[in-house]
């Protein structure tokens, strides 16, 4: 990553970082974007080219981490099988997802419980990545059923989103974070060892 890159990112998480400190003192509905712009040392108009709405910027840690999901599909080893391709993936991102936001876990994953408006573009979220798991696992695999391929993505996503969104709403510390993650993870491979496709390497 350049340079360019580095500060873009620095500034998109100092936004989001201080939305969701404003969001916790004052109040999701009583922050204003214009307060967050001001507690980022940012202008409005910067924030709104990092963030469509103050609703994205709940998500803006979140969207790294599903971005890490996809280029890590993308990225795999010759020889490895899907199945420890999934598990490579995830143990990489367990450190960054551990240690993100600990401070301000609890309030996002409050803001998304109780907010409709949140949960339809949660949900857009997860929906995007699994498609994007289903592709790639087809790619890899042209063989899959399409069936196991919509499930195996379904199951991956949706076990790691469950054990996060519990893990943050209980103030798990990144150590019992990472044991919670690896615990799912051993129940998804479980049954996913069944599936002839994900066990046998891909040159």
């Amino acid at each position: 990553m350049g340079l360019r890159e580095r500060k873009k990112r620095q500034t998109r998480r100092a936004i989001a970082d201080a939305a969701l400190r404003l969001f916790t003192e004052r109040g999701y509905e009583e922050t204003t974007i214009a307060d967050i712009a001001e507690a980022a040392d940012v202008s409005p108009r910067t924030f709104f080219s990092y963030f469509p709405s103050k609703e994205d910027v709940v998500f803006a840690e979140i969207d790294e981490r599903l971005a890490e999901v996809r280029e890590g599909v993308a990225r795999r080893p010759a020889g490895e099988t899907p199945l420890q391709s999934m598990r490579r993936i995830v143990f990489e991102m367990i450190d960054a997802i551990a240690a993100a936001h600990g401070e301000y876990g609890a309030i996002q994953v409050q803001l998304i419980l109780e907010r409709p408006s949140l949960q339809a573009r949660a949900l857009k979220r997860m929906n995007d990545t699994e498609q994007h798991v289903v592709e790639r696992l087809t790619e890899l695999s042209p063989d899959i059923d399409e069936v196991d391929a919509i499930v195996i993505a379904g199951a991956l996503v949706g076990g790691m989103k469950a054990v996060i969104t519990h893990c943050r709403a209980q103030g798990y510390d990144p150590e019992a974070t990472r044991n919670a993650v690896d615990r799912a993870l051993a129940i998804v491979e479980h049954g996913l060892g069944s599936v002839p496709a994900l066990t046998h390497p891909v040159p």
